[in-house]
């Protein structure tokens, strides 16, 4: 039952206004953040089906003591979800109305002339083009497996495997248990919108890691070279971080840092469960973090993933679609310009990423822009990566370095990426992608993983199935 409760406080938190379906599922204290956060967001999906299922079915009315945020999550993991799994009286409740539930989900469907339920929600997205399907990225940790042996293991498991995608479209175009290599990152493979591999053995397992395309893009481009000190400035909940680690072969040092405690914890499973090591997890606001610390001497890498007002987020609820007040995004962009200033500021660093999952200009742009002008010609901005189709907004002189991504355009989550690197004197200019991360990027269009050496190596990695 604390699963069904936690889901339906998190919703009525979202009703509220009081924070956005990450921070009210990381502030909820229960145990199991990721299969909390699936279910919240399944249900906001489902949010127009199951209003019309509870009214149809007089639900509410017949039960006045049952809250409807509860009433929801109860009718979606009875009806959509993997069957209700909590005991006590909400479970005899939903039980005792099955019937008439799925009588009136028959009805709906008739009436929409659809037979799965999936196809209830397409005249709603149709509705709501804020609201794109956008694919099931599955990142490969190299940490433990392979890409091959990835592929082997969902082939065994039913999956078809197209190969490397060609083209945006094609990914647009997978459906059923058909899926595919990324065209831009080598170790991304793409399944159709909605696939579930939260119970998969291989996400249990820590061999692969469900990550959106555009979130892998900042540890990617950053590309740290193994043995180098690393510092995560805001790091929670940990893919970017076990990204890192990945590229550097686990080899090297990550100063990640968090606020939260709950949220470190849930962090340090993960990485764990990950096989990550060479990391320190800090409970520390970054702005404190003192950059004249022995301990932070070598690092030459930061990558910066502020807060923000996560608007570039396509899973985000109906509580959450509106528009930041003015006053939100002027205190969000202060505090971004304080960090990215406050990183710049580590005497060893070499590069830096900054990135955000906002639309914002004022997150984005401007921030990269005011702090570049209050640094002189101390850093540059680098185009990390020349054939990415969506370049920043033309805010200032040499904008276009900078990376934004999108549903429409890049089948992704909202994002922006900035790469800044510390100038050779006389250097201020753009200037072109590092020569680490230029090596990926060729070795992902050949469709080769970048960390891999020559094919007549002897494996050190067992297969999937020795590990799981």
């Amino acid at each position: 039952m604390a699963l069904y409760s936690a889901a339906a406080a998190v919703l009525q938190g979202l009703e509220r206004g009081d924070g956005g379906i990450k921070s009210l599922v990381y502030n909820s204290r229960f145990p199991h953040v990721r299969q909390l956060y699936a279910l919240v967001s399944e249900t906001l999906r489902y949010s127009p089906v199951l209003e019309k299922l509870l009214a149809g079915a007089a639900l509410l009315q017949a039960e006045k003591k049952l809250p409807p945020q509860l009433a929801k999550v109860l009718v979606y993991d009875l009806l959509f979800g993997k069957g209700l799994k909590c005991g006590g009286r909400w479970k005899a409740l939903a039980r005792r109305h099955r019937a008439r539930l799925e009588a009136e989900l028959a009805r709906l469907k008739v009436q929409q002339k659809v037979s799965r339920n999936e196809d209830l929600l397409a005249p709603a997205q149709a509705a709501s083009p804020g609201a794109p399907q956008v694919p099931r990225y599955v990142r490969v940790n190299t940490l433990k497996t392979c890409v091959d042996d990835v592929v082997e293991f969902f082939k065994r498991q039913g999956y078809s495997y197209l190969g490397k995608a060609g083209s945006v479209e094609e990914l647009r175009a997978l459906s059923g248990k058909k899926f595919a290599l990324d065209l831009h990152l080598p170790e991304l493979l793409v399944f159709p919108p909605q696939t579930d591999l939260h119970d998969n053995l291989l996400y249990t397992s820590g061999h692969v890691i469900l990550q959106d395309k555009a979130s892998c893009l900042p540890a990617f481009l950053l590309t740290p070279t193994a043995g180098s000190h690393v510092i995560d400035a805001c790091a929670a909940p940990g893919n970017k971080t076990s990204h890192l680690a990945a590229i550097m072969k686990n080899k090297g040092q990550i100063f990640a840092f968090d606020v939260d405690t709950k949220r470190l914890a849930t962090m340090n499973t993960m990485l764990m469960r990950a096989g990550v090591t060479g990391f320190q997890l800090t409970q520390q606001d970054f702005l404190t973090v003192d950059p004249g610390d022995l301990k932070y001497s070598k690092v030459t890498y930061i990558l910066l993933d502020p807060s923000c007002s996560g608007s570039g987020m396509v899973n985000r609820g109906p509580m959450e679609e509106a528009a930041p007040s003015a006053e939100r995004l002027q205190a969000l962009a202060g505090f971004q310009r304080k960090a990215l200033s406050h990183a710049l500021s580590f005497p060893a660093l070499q590069r830096l990423v900054y990135s955000t999952c906002s639309l914002h200009r004022e997150e984005n742009e401007d921030v990269v822009q005011a702090v570049l002008q209050e640094r002189g010609s101390a850093f540059r901005l680098v185009d990390p990566f020349p054939s990415w189709p969506c370049r920043g907004l033309p805010a200032f002189p040499g904008a276009e370095s900078c990376l934004r991504a999108s549903p429409a355009d890049t089948l992704t989550q909202g994002f922006f990426v900035a790469m800044l690197e510390r100038c050779e004197e006389g250097a201020a200019e753009p200037s072109s992608l590092p020569a680490a991360a230029e090596k990926n990027l060729q070795q992902a269009a050949e469709g080769r993983d970048p960390g891999a050496a020559p094919k007549k190596r002897k494996r050190k990695k067992q297969r999937v199935e020795e590990h799981c």
